[in-house]
């Protein structure tokens, strides 16, 4: 607890002392206000995911160009929808209760190129800059309309060696406890650009490893993610050619991450799954700093409206957005304040103060928050690859135990209209982070670790 005796008055707040307990705590939040849940009253730009989607369009073909595993897809970044029958089962005999509607992972894990979600938002900055040193260099041709053109005309520009000498003499850098990094650091060394990431001294070696090996220059940092990003924000502002990413406040992130919406209502669609309101889509986010969860929150609402439910996952000892949303004080307020360590096992939620961004632009439109326990997201790393063969990091795991959170609150429920019928026509979807780029050693590891977990679920 803070020695100037901030967090006494919150302490007070029987949730914020269950936090500060370190105790699994759920926080489903029966009303939202109408007024802060409406879209209408976010100050966020006008058309803000719309040009985001658009951006990913334009460079898909130099994403195909560079990266063969994009081609199939046509250089967009996008991962699958699948159905977790043999998940739900075995977490109904674990749990010991079944789950009524139908169970989903988003395979975020998946994602071409730097396999987690921060590849949607991370991929999406570095192309904003990047489009944004062409058009003020005034690189390439120009069409017969004045513009520069999108698509092939894109690739053939990026490839000219005057184009290289130009990005390489720019920079951009980032705090990151690991996947963001990875995802900055990968596609900002692809295209030439001089990639700093600054990370926490305990954020894994393979991750900084494989920067390295790209060319990326890593700078450790003793403290959590916070002191990572105030160092790297310090750096970068002292070289007019660098592009700082802020991971808690950055507007082209939360696009990046925001148009993962539209997507996903395609997927559905194409898989014939109608969402209304006896039908409603329940989504479990694993949440750090709250950009990833933040952005898709914002995305889903706009498509799917009162009929999704959004709930953000966050480890016991690192709830930062149940933490700055409940006391209203957003990143006024870090897990350190009331005496939690923001150390957990899932690496990629290690955060300690949440995003005043998220928390002030979208906070009112989450309608929960649960915390996980690391025993059990290391148990879970164990019970996908059991039940489907998906090797995750125990990031990714945080949003499974959620859907039986939401159903065992009948306060929640019957508030939110979730009656029997459209509780059994539900739709549950947890979205996945990351997994994909993990070394063979070190899941075997995930892996021990988890089996060894398991009894975290006998009674």
């Amino acid at each position: 607890m803070r020695a100037d005796g901030v967090a006494g008055p919150q302490l007070e707040d029987p949730l914020v002392a269950r936090l500060a307990s370190g105790k699994e705590t759920s926080w489903l939040r029966p009303q939202l206000d109408p007024a802060a849940q409406s879209l209408g009253a976010c100050s966020l730009p006008e058309g803000l995911v719309e040009d985001a989607r658009r951006r990913f369009r334009r460079f898909a073909p130099w994403f195909a160009d560079r990266f063969p595993q994009t081609r199939a897809a046509d250089g967009i970044i996008e991962s699958p929808l699948e159905r977790a029958g043999a998940l739900q089962s075995r977490m109904g005999e674990l749990l010991g209760a079944e789950l009524p509607g139908t169970l989903w992972v988003k395979r975020d894990d998946t994602l071409p190129v730097s396999g987690s979600i921060k590849a949607r938002g991370g991929f999406h900055e570095v192309l904003q800059v990047v489009e944004g040193i062409v058009e003020s260099e005034q690189l390439g041709a120009a069409g017969s309309d004045g513009h520069r053109s999108e698509g092939a005309a894109g690739v053939r520009t990026l490839r000219d060696p005057a184009t290289a000498r130009t990005l390489h003499q720019h920079g951009i850098a980032v705090g990151s406890t690991g996947n963001l990094g990875l995802s900055i650091g990968l596609l900002a060394a692809e295209f030439g650009l001089r990639a700093t990431v600054h990370m926490s001294t305990d954020a894994r070696p393979w991750k900084k490893d494989m920067l390295r090996s790209r060319g990326v220059e890593v700078v450790e940092h003793a403290g959590d993610f916070s002191a990572a990003v105030a160092a790297g924000r310090t750096a970068a502002g002292a070289d007019p050619l660098t592009h700082f990413v802020d991971d808690e406040s950055s507007l082209s992130l939360f696009a990046g991450y925001a148009v993962a919406a539209r997507r996903l209502a395609g997927q559905l669609a194409a898989l014939e799954v109608t969402i209304d309101e006896s039908s409603p889509l329940l989504v479990y986010l694993p949440c750090g700093v709250g950009g990833g969860p933040g952005g898709v929150t914002y995305g889903l609402k706009q498509v799917f409206g009162d009929h999704v439910h959004c709930i953000f996952m966050e480890p016991t000892s690192a709830p930062s957005m149940m933490l700055g949303v409940r006391t209203g004080l957003h990143s006024e307020v870090s897990v350190q304040d009331i005496g939690l360590s923001g150390s957990t096992i899932a690496d990629g939620l290690a955060v300690g103060r949440p995003s005043r961004l998220v928390g002030e632009q979208i906070g009112g439109m989450i309608d929960g928050f649960v915390t996980v326990a690391d025993e059990r997201m290391a148990a879970l790393v164990s019970v996908l690859d059991e039940t489907h063969g998906w090797r995750v990091e125990p990031s990714a795991t945080a949003g499974a135990i959620g859907p039986w959170r939401v159903m065992d609150d009948a306060a929640y429920r019957e508030a939110r209209g979730l009656d029997a019928h459209s509780v059994a026509r539900a739709h549950h979807i947890v979205w996945s982070t990351g997994g994909s780029m993990v070394p063979e050693d070190e899941m075997n590891g995930y892996l021990q670790q988890g089996r060894a977990a398991q009894g975290i679920f006998c009674p």
